[in-house]
């Protein structure tokens, strides 16, 4: 029997971290653009040609003796040229000069100012071109005139940008998790056949990880040199997924700025870094969005909100599989901020408990055996290590239920099959509007896993069972229908968890029908007639 080639995980997140923007920017440096047949054209005015040649020279000294010109001239020839390998070059040297000079940044906003021309409407407009470099080159620009200068980007156009980084994260996620696959595949097909099955002569794998990830980095730089040569007019053929990077450091950018913060919470921006952080993206990606949350965190009501969309649990999993210094110190960061940033003293314990819940602290102890170079990592150890068991010691059972059932995450722990905290507990349920309740009926309305199912079945008949309204109260909120679908699941264990549940909202007052009997018996020995007890 041959064994598969193994291909440890590590290997696959090194891939060919090169910047493609960086490296189509310095090909595109070296082009000379015939300006004088634009002008002959008619295409560009005498006087934006004279600039334009000038800059093309000597750019600083040009631009500081004449920097109105200079800035008219950029901001026309974008607004106004089409061609594709044209509009490159014009972007690449903007970008160097705001590159060289973060200043002059504010130079472009107060002479647009006085040539009341609008400095974000030309570059918003190449974000709908169909070329790679145009669109991430745009919006890089884009983010240094939002960051780096005194004037804020408006709130329409925040939000159309804000909504495009997003977007453009999503879609770059899902093809580069694709493209990792592939990769990985002809990686293991060219090895195994150019070794043989790769067995020594004990019988274990002869591949070593320096030999997988070489053939990785080959794919990947082939990658990239057939793509340069398939490019056509200054047309790039690169796949979006490339500049994922890219799409990272404009968003890692923006949200330096608080009141940039809220504008990407309404686009519902957290849910797509914590979609995206779920899958397998590699390191450099992973600390650019967890990067993105650790800014979040500085604002004190973001830090309280968090983990209503299971950011701990998530980072919890990175933290436990994470190789890399760099992501274990942005991880650990963005907890410490989630404990010290939020006012309310009682959201920081949920943290403090949501983190126990996702084994944190056996990550700390495993943590605090290793010597690390950054004093931040060993200073955030020691704070969350304390923290942590201190809201351990003053845990109860309650709160340990109330933080798993908030994190979505239900698993067999003790609290669920004890009798005495159903007993003592069943009716804070009710509390905050039902809140734990009604995150119970959505976890059996959407969850597909099927522990997390027979548990929300388990402790809905165990709430029905031990509060005297339950029945009343779960029909309201529309369980028992979706407790009832679950009669027909395809995994066993659900089907008999759901029958189970059933079956006490059918009898949902257990003591009070045992004592009814109890009278009802009673009565008929004293020749009564019977009282008539409802179940």
């Amino acid at each position: 029997m041959t064994t598969a080639l193994y291909l440890p995980e590590e290997n696959i997140d090194m891939i060919a971290a090169t910047s493609v923007l960086q490296q189509q920017a310095a090909d595109i440096r070296m082009r000379t653009i015939n300006w004088a047949s634009y002008m002959q054209s008619q295409m560009i005015s005498q006087e934006d040609y004279q600039a334009i040649s000038a800059l093309d020279k000597s750019r600083a000294s040009y631009l500081t003796q004449n920097s109105t010109q200079a800035v008219k001239t950029l901001l026309n020839l974008v607004s106004h040229l089409s061609k594709d390998s044209t509009i490159q070059y014009i972007l690449v040297l903007l970008d160097d000069l705001l590159q060289e000079d973060r200043s002059r940044v504010d130079l472009f906003h107060e002479t647009s100012a006085k040539l009341k021309q609008c400095i974000w409407g030309p570059f918003l407009n190449l974000l709908n071109r169909q070329d790679g470099f145009i669109v991430n080159m745009a919006s890089r620009i884009l983010a240094k005139f939002a960051c780096w200068g005194h004037e804020s980007m408006p709130k329409s156009d925040l939000n159309f940008y804000l909504q495009f980084l997003k977007d453009q994260l999503a879609n770059n996620s899902a093809a580069y998790l694709q493209d990792m696959a592939k990769l990985a595949k002809r990686a293991q097909t060219i090895i195994v056949h150019s070794h043989g099955h790769g067995k020594d002569h004990h019988g274990g794998n002869q591949y070593s990880p320096s030999a997988v990830q070489a053939q990785l980095q080959e794919l990947a730089n082939e990658s990239y040199r057939e793509m340069n040569s398939e490019q056509q007019d200054g047309k790039s053929v690169i796949p979006s997924n490339e500049y994922i990077q890219s799409v990272a450091r404009c968003l890692q950018m923006m949200l330096r700025v608080d009141e940039y913060r809220f504008a990407f919470v309404s686009v519902d921006g957290i849910s797509t870094l914590i979609r995206i952080l779920s899958t397998r993206v590699n390191f450099q990606v992973q600390y650019q969005l967890i990067f993105c949350l650790w800014v979040l965190t500085f604002n004190p009501l973001l830090a309280a909100k968090m983990n209503k969309f299971s950011v701990i649990p998530i980072l919890a999993d990175i933290l436990s599989d994470c190789a890399k210094e760099k992501v274990t110190r942005i991880i650990l960061a963005v907890f410490r901020n989630l404990i010290e940033k939020p006012e309310d003293a009682s959201v920081a314990k949920d943290h403090c408990i949501a983190m126990v819940q996702s084994k944190v602290l056996k990550q700390l102890s495993i943590l605090e055996q290793r010597r690390f170079d950054d004093e931040d990592i060993t200073a955030d150890v020691e704070y969350l290590s304390e923290k942590l068991q201190n809201s351990v010691q003053d845990l109860s059972s309650f709160d340990e239920y109330a933080t798993e059932v908030r994190s979505g995450r239900l698993e067999w722990s003790p609290v669920h099959k004890s009798a005495k905290f159903w007993r003592e507990n069943a009716q804070r349920l009710n509390e905050k509007n039902y809140e734990l309740l009604r995150i119970l009926v959505h976890l059996l309305e959407t969850s597909k896993d099927a522990i997390i199912l027979s548990v929300a079945c388990f402790d809905i008949g165990e709430y029905v069972r031990h509060y005297p309204r339950g029945k009343h109260v779960l029909e309201q909120l529309g369980g028992k229908q979706i407790v009832m679908q679950h009669l027909g699941h395809e995994d066993p264990n659900v089907r008999y968890e759901a029958l189970l549940a059933v079956q006490k909202l059918m009898v949902h007052n257990w003591e009070y029908l045992g004592k009814q009997l109890e009278k009802d018996n009673e009565n008929q020995k004293q020749g009564a007639a019977p009282i008539a007890g409802k179940a």
